[in-house]
């Protein structure tokens, strides 16, 4: 079997080796590393894996899986540079970092993939965005779809798409979770205990997105299904017109994939 090594194991990384065991990869196959020797120890031996240096695990490995912070994939890339052998596949997580940037740092020919993964991976829910480099092979990214699909869903497209990737899925997460507060912020107002109120939203965020997903209703059909003429939905749903929330969802939106763009570019 491929060896795959996870270089820079940290909350990403464990996601990533906890769901390919778990999807059924042998521990003996994964290699991993990291910067904190005490950390990666410890995740080394909760998941029965080899733990190496940058080096040696790109020595070993098939498959490398960058998972580093973007300000450190520049020094990665110098260590590994003479230990990525013809036929290697190479998968980036890390936001922001080109393939082209990749490949020009990487011997000639290298295989590369860039991935925009988001959060949700942790709870095997995540959705990732992957792009083959130039020198891609078709064998290579299907091999890095079934990695990441170990933890969520996987959708293949070109790589000018990563930016609206990352604004959508990306930091997706982080808007949901900013609506949910308000939702339970609103319920505390209104009266409701704390703990009651998280309780309702997040089961009715669940129950939501659950409908959107089995049904394969558009949503706006799903709305209208609650929303009785002269009811309690429409009435709040006015205000939001009313506050232009849905205009706002999109300016940030583009706001976020505008600064994913000047990130990818060098601009700060």
């Amino acid at each position: 079997m491929a060896t795959t090594a996870i270089l820079g194991a940290g909350v990403m990384g464990e996601t990533l080796v906890s769901g390919l065991i778990r999807s059924g990869r042998n521990p003996a196959d994964l290699v991993i590393t990291g910067r904190t020797p005490d950390k990666v120890n410890a995740l080394g031996e909760k998941y029965g894996v080899r733990v190496l240096s940058n080096a040696a695990a790109a020595d070993v490995a098939d498959t490398l899986v960058l998972c580093v912070k973007p300000q450190d994939m520049a020094a990665l890339l110098d260590e590994i540079h003479d230990h990525v052998a013809p036929g290697n596949a190479v998968v980036s997580l890390a936001a922001g970092i080109t393939t082209e940037f990749l490949e020009s740092r990487l011997p000639e020919g290298t295989s590369v993939i860039r991935v925009m993964p988001n959060t949700p991976a942790l709870v095997d829910q995540g959705m990732a965005g992957i792009s083959p480099g130039k020198h891609c092979t078709d064998d290579h990214l299907a091999e890095a779809e079934e990695l990441l699909s170990s933890c969520g869903k996987v959708v293949r497209l070109a790589e000018k798409h990563l930016d609206a990737v990352t604004a959508i899925s990306g930091s997706g997460p982080a808007y949901i979770f900013y609506v949910v507060e308000a939702m339970i912020e609103a319920g505390v107002v209104l009266g409701l205990p704390r703990a009651t109120s998280t309780e309702l939203v997040v089961q009715t965020l669940y129950g939501a997105a659950t409908m959107l997903k089995e049904t394969h209703e558009h949503p706006t059909v799903l709305r209208e299904q609650v929303s009785s003429p002269g009811g309690t939905t429409v009435a709040a749903l006015r205000q939001l017109d009313d506050h232009k929330v849905r205009a706002a969802f999109v300016t940030a939106i583009e706001a976020a994939a505008a600064r994913s763009k000047e990130l990818a570019s060098g601009q700060g």
